[in-house]
């Protein structure tokens, strides 16, 4: 049956979701209906899954290439040039970074959108379930009152009453009207059965976000991890750390592909329920309810008549009947039957309980009740929850695209990083570099020493260094040999005349001792050295 929805719209990615084709194993066509049960329909998801996890292959395969292009390639250090290759790397590590924070700042929204929608989704079914709880509760109670205490109060007025023949025929028209409301409560569709399914649904989806959540919120904080640690790796010029985040990298790139591919299925089979969720529904109930009793509850027009309405309204007529009767037998047959006061005024409580137990079922036979309940779920899973599932989808697009640039980077700086025992080339623009930051601030230290470096150079410009003259050891050494000690004997100004140099010894006076010895360990270092004294 087709019926045109007036209260709910599915949302348009739904019908563009919808729209992906359908394809089984054997590469036939399949009906996009919703059909979970069905294993064509299964296999048509499983095939979309398995397309978007093909994108693994896809950016393994360039990134194979790239690596073994690296292992095989044999360029002379000589022809390399540091800076533009730094620089590079710097710059792919600044937008991979951008990149992945992007990432799981949308990760972390979708995450959340899609645990509200199901959360709203199982509470509207738990609240659908607790009220067809609740009429059969009140149907079930009635139904026992009707064929349980009623009659046993039935059975022993009339006993009291079978020497009065009037009396007797007033119980058994009470009892009459007693069957006509169990035969009523009997009609009513039995609910079991859409109970059981609703209360497994809701707890299958519950369990089930309980630990999507859960792992989604897992990768979100290590795709933040190693983002964090690749920054960390590179300031600090690390090989050991840079390998570990590769392989965590690897993980992690083949991690998001397989998200990609499980959202991009449950966003597929999710969107062909929320377009024709009714028909949906009714396959689903047509085993245990009528046609009309599910369109009612759907569509809770006001135009729409209760299917109910006619066993209530016997119901109700019959339990008045029911009183009246029990009243005149209060009225009268107490004056010659005192013993049978205790039964009748048991029968109209009895009646009065029901009264109230059919008010209460009259409001929870209503249709709008159980249709908010049903809008409210579809709500929660079509708006929310397929929402938060495409921001997760582009969670995942984001982070492989990220993790990509990140595998091609790592590698190549590995050839860049400055060993210990190395090569001292520094690339003072590469802000990872802690070398080029010491040399940065030993230059304005350097600039304060201009002129004694450019005096020490010129002692040592001279074409050849003499030996020094040999002194007794009873002579005592000149006072300007003892100068050599303030420099920690290193070999540029060790004990060697200034005579045997070929040059006369500077002037000496002891302003300039005091200068000396006033020098800085940052003044005194040799010009050309980067070691500290």
């Amino acid at each position: 049956m087709a019926f045109a929805r007036q209260d709910y719209i599915a949302p348009w990615w739904t019908y563009w979701l919808h729209n992906f084709p359908h394809i089984n194993f054997n590469f036939h066509a399949v009906d996009n209906t919703f059909k979970p049960e069905e294993v064509n329909y299964q296999q048509s998801l499983v095939v979309l899954a398995c397309v978007a996890v093909g994108g693994l292959g896809l950016t393994f395969l360039p990134l194979a290439v790239y690596w073994s292009w690296l292992c095989f390639s044999r360029r002379k250090r000589g022809e390399e040039t540091k800076t533009p290759d730094a620089c590079c790397v710097t710059w792919a590590a600044v937008v991979t970074g951008l990149v992945i924070c992007t990432a799981v700042g949308v990760g972390f929204y979708g995450n959340s959108e899609t645990n509200d929608g199901v959360y709203q989704l199982t509470y509207s079914l738990y609240s659908a379930n607790h009220t067809l709880g609740g009429i059969d509760s009140l149907a079930s109670s009635a139904l026992t009152d009707m064929q349980g205490q009623l009659k046993e109060h039935l059975a022993r007025l009339d006993e009291i009453f079978s020497p009065r023949r009037d009396y007797t025929q007033t119980l058994r028209f009470i009892e009459k009207m007693a069957d006509n409301i169990v035969q009523q409560l009997t009609a009513l569709p039995n609910s079991s059965k859409a109970r059981e399914d609703l209360a497994t649904v809701a707890n299958r989806a519950g369990h089930i976000e309980h630990y999507r959540w859960l792992a989604y919120l897992l990768l979100l904080i290590l795709d933040l991890l190693i983002c964090l640690l690749t920054c960390l790796g590179l300031a600090k010029q690390s090989r050991w750390l840079l390998s570990v985040i590769m392989a965590f990298g690897v993980l992690t790139l083949a991690l998001s592909w397989a998200s990609l591919g499980l959202d991009t299925a449950a966003a597929v089979g999710t969107s062909d329920l929320c377009v024709s969720p009714d028909k949906f529904i009714v396959n689903r109930t047509k085993t245990f309810l009528t046609e009309d009793v599910v369109h009612y509850y759907l569509y809770c027009s006001q135009s729409l008549a209760s299917p109910f309405q006619q066993s209530l309204t016997i119901f109700q007529r019959s339990l008045t009947t029911m009183q009246i009767q029990v009243q005149g037998l209060l009225q009268f047959s107490l004056a010659v039957f005192p013993t049978a006061e205790r039964d009748l005024l048991g029968i109209q409580r009895l009646l009065n309980s029901t009264e109230s137990g059919l008010h209460q079922l009259t409001v929870l036979l209503d249709c709008r009740s159980l249709h908010k309940d049903y809008l409210d779920g579809l709500v929660g899973l079509c708006y929310d929850g397929v929402e938060g599932v495409l921001y997760l989808c582009l969670f995942s697009l984001l982070a492989a695209a990220a993790f990509c640039v990140m595998l091609c980077a790592i590698p190549r700086s590995f050839s860049l990083l400055v060993s210990r025992d190395g090569d001292h080339d520094v690339d003072e623009e590469d802000p990872f570099n802690p070398r080029a930051q010491r040399m940065a601030a030993y230059g304005s230290n350097r600039s304060n020493v201009h002129s004694f470096c450019s005096y020490s150079s010129s002692l040592g410009s001279q074409g050849s260094l003499q030996p020094p003259m040999p002194t007794s050891s009873g002579t005592p050494a000149p006072e300007y040999m003892n100068q050599s000690m303030l420099f920690g004997g290193i070999p540029q100004y060790e004990n060697v005349p200034l005579i045997g140099r070929g040059s006369p010894p500077p002037s000496y006076s002891p302003s300039m001792r005091n200068t000396y010895l006033s020098m800085t360990d940052a003044q005194i270092r040799p010009c050309g050295r980067d070691f500290q004294v």
